[in-house]
């Protein structure tokens, strides 16, 4: 690997076991400690996450749900059968600020708390078949942008976005 500079000024990182000839073998490398560079990377995550989240905006809105209610129909589609200590867990969020969204979900039959054959006193979160389809239909939007953007970066990139999305989680990147 060898980390050059363009007329601008940014930094690249070119890859020596690839063909450079290709430009996406060229990851862009900003100067973190400039203002500037600072600004960009924090407007390309804005807009970014905006273009991320708009559609499924749309789709929590016109049943009058929000973001947090997406985060918890996802965990509970990722993860069937979780706790709500568990789910709180994920969150990162008190028992008091989850109570509210997940009652609201539970009363629109979105999603159910059942109690297991072994402890039937621990109650266990699963999205209702309702609850199943809404989640699918506001990931597959989501699915879609994700596709075009990885397709559109290749691989080199999606493991850099991988890396940054996770070290910004605190976690470290199994790639």
């Amino acid at each position: 690997m060898e980390i050059t500079a363009s007329e601008g000024g940014r930094k690249y990182v070119k890859l020596l076991d690839q063909n450079y000839a290709d430009s996406r073998r060229y990851v862009n490398m900003l100067d973190l400690k400039n203002p500037t560079s600072q600004q960009a990377a924090m407007e390309a995550f804005f807009f970014g996450y905006q273009a991320f989240t708009a559609k499924a905006d749309e789709m929590l809105e016109r049943r009058g749900l929000s973001r947090v209610h997406q985060r918890i129909v996802f965990f509970i589609a990722r993860y069937p059968g979780l706790s709500v200590k568990e789910l709180l867990n994920l969150l990162g969020v008190s028992k008091q600020a989850l109570n509210t969204p997940l009652r609201q979900l539970m009363e629109m039959h979105l999603v159910d708390s059942v109690a297991p054959d072994s402890d039937k006193r621990k109650r266990l979160l699963q999205l209702s078949a309702d609850g199943a389809r809404f989640e699918q239909a506001l990931r597959r939007e989501q699915v879609k942008l994700l596709q075009r953007a990885f397709s559109e970066a290749g691989e080199s990139a999606v493991d850099g976005w991988l890396a940054v999305n996770q070290a910004l989680a605190g976690k470290t990147a199994d790639l």
